[in-house]
C-alpha cells in the first residue's frame, strides 16, 4: 500500500524497537497525526486470553474523565415516563415499536443504543442489525437499565465500552488528537485500570503480550502496556 507522505514523515519519528512509555506514547500520537480533522487517538491492546470461553470475555465499559472529543448519538427503546426521561437526559432518538422497526430495516445512524428491560424481549431480534456493530444492549455495561436518564449522561459525558474480539484484540479509544498530553494520558490510565480489573481468573500467563497507540490513519506506536503507575512521569523509552 502506497502511504502519503505525511504518512512516512510520522513514520520515521517512530523506532518499533522501542516501547514508548504512555506519555511519550502520546507525544509522538500527536505529531503524527496525519489527517487533516482532528484524529481519533485510539489504543490496541493484544490479550492473553481465549475470548472463545465465557470465562475469558472481557468486556466492560469505563468514564474517560476528560471524554471522547465526540458526543454520542444515543438511541433509547423506552416507553413512558422511561422515554420521557431519556429525552429531559438528552437522547437523540426514543421510542419502541416504531424505531425497533425503523432499525430491523437496517437504520443505524447512532452511537450507542439503550433499553428498558421490558423492551430487550422485542429488541432482542434486532442481533443481526446490532450484534456486529456492537450496540447490542447488555446489561453487564449498564445500557439495559430502568435508570436511561444516568445511562445516557454516562454515554454522553465520554462513557466508552470495549470488548475483546475473536482473534483476542481489544480496541478503545483516549480522546482526540487536540486533546493536551495530560488529558490523553489520564484518559488511557483510566481504561487500563479498568481492563486490567476485569483480567479473567482462568487467563494463564501473560495478560496484555502487545499494546499499540495510533490515530486515524497515522501509523502505530508502540507502547509499554507494563507501565501502569505514574503515568505522567517523564520515562525514557524501554527495550521491546
Amino acid at each position: 500500500m502506497k502511504r502519503s507522505k505525511s504518512y512516512r514523515a510520522a513514520e520515521s519519528k517512530i523506532d518499533h524497537n522501542e516501547l514508548y512509555s504512555p506519555l511519550e506514547a502520546v507525544r509522538l500520537a500527536k505529531e503524527s497525526a496525519t489527517t487533516k480533522y482532528d484524529s481519533t487517538v485510539e489504543v490496541a491492546f493484544r490479550l492473553g486470553v481465549d475470548p472463545r470461553k465465557a470465562d475469558q470475555m472481557v468486556r466492560g465499559t469505563v468514564n474517560l474523565p476528560h471524554g471522547t472529543g465526540k458526543t454520542a448519538r444515543v438511541l433509547v427503546f423506552a416507553n413512558g415516563d422511561k422515554a420521557a426521561a431519556a429525552e429531559a437526559a438528552g437522547a437523540d432518538f426514543v421510542g419502541s415499536d416504531d424505531l425497533i422497526a425503523k432499525v430491523a430495516g437496517g437504520w443505524t445512524d447512532f452511537d450507542a443504543v439503550v433499553a428498558t428491560p421490558d423492551l430487550m424481549g422485542k429488541v432482542g431480534r434486532l442481533g443481526k442489525v446490532l450484534g456486529p456493530r456492537g450496540l447490542m444492549p447488555n446489561p453487564k455495561t449498564g445500557t439495559v437499565t430502568m435508570d436511561v436518564a444516568k445511562a445516557v449522561s454516562d454515554i454522553k459525558g465520554g462513557k466508552i465500552e470495549f470488548r475483546v474480539d475473536k482473534h483476542s484484540n481489544l480496541h478503545f479509544i483516549i480522546g482526540k488528537a487536540s486533546f493536551d498530553e495530560k488529558a490523553l494520558v489520564e484518559n488511557y490510565a483510566a481504561a487500563l485500570d479498568e481492563i486490567l480489573r476485569l483480567k479473567p481468573t482462568a487467563s494463564k500467563g501473560r495478560y496484555i503480550s502487545k499494546a499499540t497507540m495510533s490515530t486515524t490513519m497515522g501509523p502505530g506506536i508502540p507502547l509499554d502496556y507494563n507501565k501502569t503507575r505514574n503515568l505522567l512521569e517523564e520515562d525514557a523509552p524501554a527495550n521491546a
